[in-house]
């Protein structure tokens, strides 16, 4: 057994959380999500003004990365249930906090996880004789699935455009109909509490292949040439490299193209947060004149017509073919995008080791508990990419010298919150950002915080894509932004050194991490 003063570490910790099974999301009995359909006056990415939906801001406070251990690493990512810990809370810092929770506007609080998974009859659709050959005939079940694993988008089993036959066949798995309890990959496991949207629009593998298809489609734009994946594509890290995003006609916005990946921890969307939802954002595009170009009753039509599209639509939906179920799909799909474990990562695991047992405490865990050990010996494999100068940069990601974590924090690495970092104000009429939308001073010129993670994958950078490189935005910070009446006191300027910055930009790189494959080319005939 390890010694005794190990054990008694272990027992005074209370770091029993760090070392938790990965925490299912278990959703509830599906409520259909309302869609603002309204036809928006401009670029949906962002690039131009749009009809105001409700205001809502995320206001919370930025805990200290000391008490940001208690939501570490999965010790079993496979698995749901709780298990004793091995290791004790470091003394050092060594995790991200949970991102502090939004306040939100009534109506549209965060959906605490159950204790138990709903029952799966509260999650299957009414079945009876007017249902289309494929559909459910019985019950499904509930599968517990880790987001990331490439049999969620691969798609449609065979090769070519997806025909009738296979479509038929995929319906009438029941597997494929079951509601998917998730958990989170390591890293984003931390922030298992911040899901959002299951508990309105729950997950199946056929709702999430139904997502996959439109997300990829062209035909949903006015003159087949634009799809989702056309300003978010998964070969230019779910965005796009241009400054801006490119619609039909090759007309451009104003606003960069957002990343559509880990966004199941995120509720509002775009820069701006002007959508409430990962539903609504899914559509918005579609109807907006310089994107997509269409409507979204000739969208409806459009899919309507398609057989494939149209049986699919009928045995997932009770409605069958409408622009909220349209929506409904491509969110599920959004929300399986998720980033895996990065360098930092498992970086963050050996420094949880090591920073409570030394070297003999280790042997003795080789020989008593070598399954933990396993962990320990496959985050020091994964941590070899973290470089000593991205090490470096860990350091002063966390500390007040860089005051990276004003905004960075939480699982996703942003604190979900919009602020003026000064980008595009030294011009006469500036991107007035969230205040668009909430008409509060305080929002003049903000934007919402990006996530760290993938970013290295996802330049140009900012708002207005005008930083084109990480050194470009960690120059900005260090400068103290530009500034204006309206700058976020959290951006001041910075004594870093030219090594510093480099230091940085390696920690950046080291959050990245592989996306699950995905099918992008088998579309209904």
């Amino acid at each position: 057994m390890i010694r005794q003063t190990v054990l008694g570490r272990l027992l005074l910790s209370g770091v029993l959380a760090c070392w938790l099974g990965t925490v299912g999301c278990k959703p509830a009995a599906p409520a259909r999500t309302e869609i603002k359909t309204e036809q928006p006056s401009a670029d949906d990415h962002g690039h131009g003004q749009e009809q105001q939906q409700p205001a809502a801001t995320a206001e919370g406070s930025t805990e200290s990365h000391d008490a940001e251990v208690a939501e570490l690493q999965p010790v079993d990512e496979g698995s749901s249930e709780q298990t004793t810990p091995d290791v004790v809370e470091p003394s050092e810092p060594v995790a991200v906090a949970e991102t502090p929770a939004e306040e939100e506007a009534p109506g549209n609080e965060e959906t605490p996880v159950e204790e138990e998974p709903a029952p799966a009859a509260d999650n299957s659709q009414p079945v009876d004789d007017s249902q289309p050959a494929g559909a459910v005939q019985q019950t499904p079940a509930v599968e517990l699935v880790v987001l990331g694993e490439t049999d969620l988008t691969s798609g449609i089993p065979g090769e070519g455009p997806l025909t009738m036959e296979q479509i038929q066949a995929w319906l009438a798995d029941q597997k494929n109909m079951a509601v998917l309890e998730v958990s989170l990959p390591l890293g984003l496991s931390a922030g298992t509490r911040q899901i959002k949207g299951l508990d309105q629009n729950p997950l199946t593998r056929a709702k999430i292949e139904l997502g996959r298809q439109l997300y990829f489609d062209t035909r949903l734009s006015a003159d087949n040439t634009v799809s989702c994946a056309s300003c978010h594509h998964p070969d230019e890290g779910y965005a796009k490299h241009t400054q801006f995003g490119v619609g039909i006609n090759e007309q451009e916005g104003n606003r960069n193209s957002p990343t559509s990946y880990n966004r199941i921890l995120s509720d509002k969307q775009f820069w701006d947060g002007r959508a409430e939802s990962l539903e609504a954002q899914a559509i918005g595009p579609i109807a907006n004149p310089i994107e997509m170009g269409n409507t979204h009753e000739k969208a409806v039509e459009t899919l309507a017509g398609i057989e494939g599209y149209r049986l699919q639509f009928e045995t997932i939906f009770p409605d069958g073919v409408t622009i909220e179920n349209v929506g409904q799909a491509i969110a599920a799909f959004e929300r399986v995008i998720v980033t895996g474990p990065a360098p930092f990562d498992y970086y963050e695991v050996v420094r949880a080791f090591e920073s409570q047992l030394d070297e003999e405490d280790l042997a003795e865990m080789k020989e008593d508990n070598p399954e933990k050990y396993a962990e320990y010996q496959q985050a020091l494999e994964g941590s070899q990419e973290m470089s000593e100068s991205a090490r470096r940069g860990h350091e002063l990601f966390f500390s007040d010298k860089a005051n990276c974590t004003a905004c960075h924090v939480g699982a996703n690495l942003t604190d979900e919150k919009y602020h003026n970092l000064g980008v595009g104000m030294d011009v006469a009429e500036p991107d007035l950002g969230r205040f668009a939308e909430t008409n509060e001073e305080k929002d003049r010129g903000a934007f919402k915080t990006p996530t760290i993670r993938n970013v290295a994958l996802t330049a140009p950078y900012m708002h207005d894509g005008s930083q084109k490189t990480l050194k470009e935005v960690v120059d900005w910070y260090v400068q103290g932004g530009h500034p204006n009446p309206h700058l976020s006191d959290k951006i001041k300027k910075l004594d870093l050194t030219d090594q510093d910055k480099e230091d940085l930009v390696a920690l950046m790189e080291a959050c990245t991490g592989p996306f699950p494959q995905v099918e992008q080319a088998r579309l209904p005939e």
